[in-house]
Parts: structure tokens; C-alpha cells; sequence
């Protein structure tokens, strides 16, 4: 059987543009959904949606029979969430919070087997189909995706030192949590704000790898888009959900 690939890693790779939508109602079936929505990309929540690993499972499941590549944020860096992350079938990871080199340099461990990492073997699992993909431990490294999320202004001064790193993939802005800490909580509109993230992008940029961001907004989207980024998450199933909810709502109102 063959082995899995990574369509997201390969279209970075080929300097593609793409496009993602966030799952943070933690169903599967919303995650089908928008699956079948034409994103190159969706992203399973678990640092702020109430996802545990078996519901993790079942999005990947229904989101598999689509031409989209899934990927997860799970709740930390944290060294044992990742490799069961891993076993359950994901090739790409976005992991929140990354401040330094050394953090860095701790997520790549992860998601690497030993002698170059610490990930925990297992013969068997989601993620070499049940071990049916006999090439599987000689192949993996090159379709895993390791995306770090740069969410801070300290994070932002180490924004070389951690795209230096061999096996970091990409760095990912985080608007809110970057403009709270830049003391402009819930305003990533901020002009401060906005100037740390098109410097951050550029920066990112020149260190050879992807930057990405979180923009809902269209105009927002398109204009980090123009500015370099390489993949944009430019809406999520909650945000669609609350947004029409209330829109249709409003217009049935006397």
C-alpha cells in the first residue's frame, strides 16, 4: 500500500497559494462539510474547540474521502499529544505558542523517530494504515508538515532564530493572542499591530520558510496574500455558522 501524501507540504513547496478553513465545532460533520467546500486546507482545533483525540479521529476520517489536506493544532507542545497525533494519521501540525529555538527545536524531536527525534514507534496504526505501508518508517519525515505559530512579541524578535531550524516547515501569525500581547487585547487592527504582522511575514519569508496567518476577514485575507503569505486560514465552521445564524435571523425579524 502506498504511502500517504502530503498534498499541503507539496504545494508549499511548489509556492502555492493556499487557502484553509478552521474546525472548531468539533463534528464531524461540519468538518465533512467543509471538506467538500473546495479549501485546499482545513485545520481540526484543539487548543480553543472541544476536540479530544477520538473526536480528532473522527474528523480526520470524514474529511479523508475529499481533495483537501487536513491538518491539527493540538493544545500545547507537547511531546506525547503530538505522537498520538501522529499514530492517528496526521502528516501536518500547527503548534500554538512556539517562543524560541529551543521550543522549536523540542516540536521537530516530536515529530521525528529516533536517532533524530523522540517520536514513539509503533508498527500498526492510522498512520502507515494499519501497517500496510511497508516503505512507511524509511518515508515518513518527508510528507510530515511541522508549522510553529509565532503568537507573541518576544516570539516575533525569534522569528530568524526559529525559521533556522531544520524541520520547521512554516511559522503561522496568530492575530488575537500577538495583539494582546503587544497590549492591544481583541484589536489585532491596531496599527502596531499590523505593522509587527507585515514585518513578521517578511521576515518569515526570508528565512526559506512558509508564513502563514488567520484572517476572516476577505480583505484582510487577500491583502496578507499580496504581502507573501504562502497559506492564510480565511474562515472557520463556528465563524460560518455564528455569522449566517444570525444573519438569517435578523432578516426574519420584525
Amino acid at each position: 500500500m502506498d504511502m500517504p501524501i502530503n498534498a499541503f507540504k507539496r504545494g508549499l513547496k511548489e509556492k502555492r497559494k493556499q487557502a484553509g478553513c478552521w474546525l472548531s465545532l468539533a463534528s464531524h460533520t461540519a468538518a465533512e462539510i467543509c471538506a467538500g467546500a473546495g479549501f485546499d486546507w482545513v485545520l481540526v482545533d484543539m487548543e480553543h474547540a472541544p476536540a479530544d483525540l477520538e473526536n480528532v479521529h473522527r474528523q480526520l476520517q470524514a474529511v479523508a474521502p475529499y481533495p483537501v489536506s487536513a491538518m491539527v493544532r493540538p493544545p500545547w507542545n507537547d511531546t506525547v499529544v503530538i505522537k498520538r497525533l501522529l499514530d492517528v494519521g496526521v502528516q501536518t501540525l500547527l503548534l500554538p505558542y512556539v517562543q524560541n529555538a529551543e521550543e522549536a527545536r523540542r516540536a521537530v524531536a516530536a515529530v521525528r523517530y529516533p536517532p533524530h527525534g523522540v517520536r514513539g514507534v509503533s508498527t500498526s496504526s492510522r498512520a502507515n494504515r494499519y501497517g500496510r505501508v511497508k516503505d512507511y518508517f524509511t518515508r515518513v519525515h518527508d510528507e510530515i508538515c511541522l508549522l510553529v505559530q509565532i503568537e507573541t512579541a518576544a516570539a516575533v524578535g525569534e522569528i530568524e532564530a526559529i525559521g533556522a531550524i531544520d524541520g520547521i516547515d512554516g511559522l503561522f501569525i496568530g492575530p488575537q493572542d500577538l495583539a494582546a500581547s503587544y497590549g492591544h487585547l481583541n484589536n489585532p487592527g491596531h496599527p502596531e499591530v499590523q505593522a509587527a504582522i507585515a514585518d513578521a511575514i517578511t521576515r518569515m519569508k526570508r528565512t526559506g520558510k512558509a508564513a502563514g496567518i488567520l484572517a476572516f476577514a476577505e480583505a484582510d485575507a487577500k491583502r496578507w496574500f499580496d504581502h507573501g503569505a504562502d497559506f492564510v486560514a480565511v474562515t472557520s465552521d463556528q465563524f460560518l455558522v455564528a455569522k449566517e445564524s444570525a444573519a438569517v435571523a435578523a432578516r426574519f425579524k420584525s
